[in-house]
């Protein structure tokens, strides 16, 4: 009896012992190589062979309702200004902001020479938000709107209020707010459309983990809410300043960051007819949707505007025309930051005269 037992328990222990080696070697053969590999350095070669197409020039005539003062000398101007005739840029919108370039005085000065391919836009003065610091603030917007400001812009406003602001801080400032509503009334009776960009894309107030649909952009541009507005509280203001202030055109920057809800912002482009958005340094955001973005853009043709907002490289303007004018698909852009596939819209010459163009021009038509 006991020889017998013996002899169970080394045959337990002999099949235990190849159950864990047959184990081991599964598990080896069946390992996925791509363990050590980080979602950040994704970096796919595509593979299909399906049409690319590289468009040197766009279709129509463009005006870039978003830009900024990137040029440093004068010479890159005029290189700005070369790229610009090469790849059918008619003229550029500079805004104007804390973050970026300098004073509205001396840009203006800087650009002067080459004011045919370029509008200027100016800040709201923050300066003293007393009742007669406003009132000195609506004689400022005049006297840059006869220096040549079409427009107020880019405002900004992130969850602490418009932080871009020039020269006085803004923060805790939102477009709401019943202190710059004389601002706002003002900048609609010069015919100043205000250009706002108003929170970030939508995963970037997700949580950080495996399930967020754009993690690594999101990362870098993770939006903390502990201390400042969320994104529904801030497209709250936003409404709450288009519907008071109906004499005044709005610009929603980079589709007011709803390309992952266009019914959404559908809805506010229906209610408010005060309200038009562009679509500048959204590309990867909008074309990883390229059917309903397509459908979004045909159906509010009449209210998009063309912008870059992603400095001066004549490359940068194709890889837009590529997924604005194209019908290619599944294709990386990997600057974008992003680890998904983009497919062109193939938009229709009229959307794209309009976009490009049209648009703008009605915008714009009282400062030729």
């Amino acid at each position: 009896m006991r020889n017998t037992l013996l002899i169970l328990a080394v045959a337990a222990l002999a099949f235990v012992s190849c159950a864990k080696q047959e184990s081991n070697e599964t598990q080896s053969e069946y390992s996925s190589p791509v363990d050590g590999i980080l979602l950040k350095d994704f970096n796919p070669t595509v593979v299909d062979n399906v049409p690319v197409t590289y468009i040197e020039r766009a279709k129509f005539d463009i005006i870039d309702m978003h830009a900024h003062d990137y040029a440093e000398t004068e010479e890159e101007i005029a290189q700005w200004c070369k790229t610009m005739d090469e790849v059918g840029v008619l003229n550029t919108a500079v805004m104007h902001c804390s973050w970026i370039g300098r004073p509205f005085e001396e840009y203006v000065a800087a650009y002067g020479p080459y004011k045919d391919h370029f509008r200027f836009w100016c800040c709201f003065d923050y300066t003293d938000m007393s009742e007669e610091g406003i009132q000195k603030a609506c004689e400022t917007l005049e006297r840059y709107h006869e220096m040549g400001a079409i427009g107020v812009g880019e405002l900004g406003d992130k969850g602490e209020g418009d932080t871009y602001a020039r020269p006085g801080d803004g923060t805790g400032i939102h477009i709401d707010d019943p202190r710059i509503q004389p601002l706002i009334r003002k900048a609609g009776e010069l015919k100043m459309p205000i250009s706002i960009h108003i929170a970030e894309p939508y995963w970037m107030y997700l949580p950080m983990d495996e399930t967020n649909d754009g993690l690594v952009n999101a990362v870098t541009w993770h939006v903390d809410t502990t201390n400042c507005y969320g994104y529904d509280k801030l497209m709250e203001t936003f409404e709450n300043a288009l519907r008071e202030n109906p004499g005044t055109i709005f610009i929603a920057c980079h589709y007011l960051n709803m390309n992952h809800d266009l019914p959404r912002l559908g809805a506010l482009l229906d209610k408010y007819p005060n309200m038009y958005f562009d679509i500048s340094a959204r590309v990867a955001e909008s074309a990883h949707t390229p059917r309903a973005t397509r459908e979004f853009l045909i159906k509010y043709q009449d209210r998009v505007l063309f912008g870059t907002d992603n400095g001066m490289d004549p490359e940068m303007y194709r890889k837009i025309f590529r997924v604005l004018e194209s019908n290619d698909e599944h294709f990386y852009i990997p600057d974008y930051g992003y680890h998904w596939a983009l497919s062109g819209f193939n938009l229709p010459d009229e959307v794209l005269k309009k976009m490009y163009h049209d648009n703008a021009e009605r915008i714009l038509t009282e400062y030729k």
